[in-house]
Parts: structure tokens; sequence; C-alpha cells
């Protein structure tokens, strides 16, 4: 019983830690302009323009640019960690549940949109980290679901007056 518990606990850990940097080593990439984030949300925009006529979309100040995909990656990743270094467990789930919102644009911008799988020739590498993040993401969520099932049972309401 006790390895169980230390088998999750490390799992979770590791998978925290591995989401939390690639999330935030990535900013370097989305807040200085990279040739790569250019490209990416050039090809997107491009892409939202011709297919649904909304233009600036995925450049500042659109609301899907890199710097809101990057700042939204950083909370995520602070998120995640705060509950894991603190008492306040039930943040790691909730950090994980924003880490596979967020990730799950990025696979499906691959999927179905120009950008395709291979960017820039990377031979696919930025596509397998996104769907490596969904995995992980799904397992802090699956394996640390009591911690949100608690708070989803708790009674918030501030009217209850019974």
């Amino acid at each position: 019983m006790m390895s169980k518990y230390f088998t999750k606990k490390a799992l979770t850990t590791v998978m925290v830690l591995y989401i939390s940097i690639v999330f935030i080593q990535a900013l370097r990439f989305k807040f200085f302009d990279s040739v790569e984030t250019l490209h990416i949300f050039s090809t997107l925009n491009i892409w939202a323009f011709d297919t649904f006529g909304i233009e600036g979309l995925f450049l500042p100040p659109g609301i899907f640019n890199a710097y809101v995909v990057g700042i939204s990656e950083f909370i995520a990743s602070i998120v995640m960690l705060i509950g894991l270094f603190s008492s306040r467990k039930f943040l790691i789930p909730i950090g994980a549940l924003m880490s596979l919102g967020i990730i799950s644009g990025a696979i499906f911008f691959h999927l179905f949109t120009p950008l395709g799988i291979n960017v820039l020739d990377d031979g696919g590498l930025l596509f397998s980290s996104a769907c490596g993040i969904w995995i992980m993401s799904l397992a802090i969520i699956f394996m640390n679901k009591d911690s949100l099932l608690i708070l989803i049972s708790k009674d918030t309401s501030i009217n209850n007056f019974e």
C-alpha cells in the first residue's frame, strides 16, 4: 500500500516537473520572437484568415498570440509546481487540466491546419512533445482525481440558507 502511494507521488512529481520544464523553457521562444514561433503563429494566422476571414487572431494583439499561449503555459506550470511543493495538492490536477487544455489546442492546430506535424523539418519533434505532454497531463489528472472530486463535491454556494 505504501509503495503504491510513493509510486503515484513519484510519477506525479516527474510528470509535473517535465511538463513545467518544457513549458517554461519554451517561453524564450515565445517571448523573443524566434523563427520557429514566428513561423507557427504566422501560419496559423494565415489559416484563420483564409478559412474564417479572421485577421490577426494569432498575432499580437490577437487572443491566441504567442505571448498569450506562453503566459497560459507559465500559469499552468506555476499552479502545478505550487501544488507539488506545498500542502495545496489539489492545485496539481487543476494545473494539469490547464495544461491539457492548452496542449489540446496545440495538437489540434498541428493536425487540422497547414501547420502540420513536421514543423520546419523538425521531424515531428514539436508535435511528439505536445502528445507526450497531453498524455502526462491526462495521467496526472487521473492519478489525482480524488483531489478534484473533493473540490467538486464541496458545497461552495454563497446563498445556501438551508
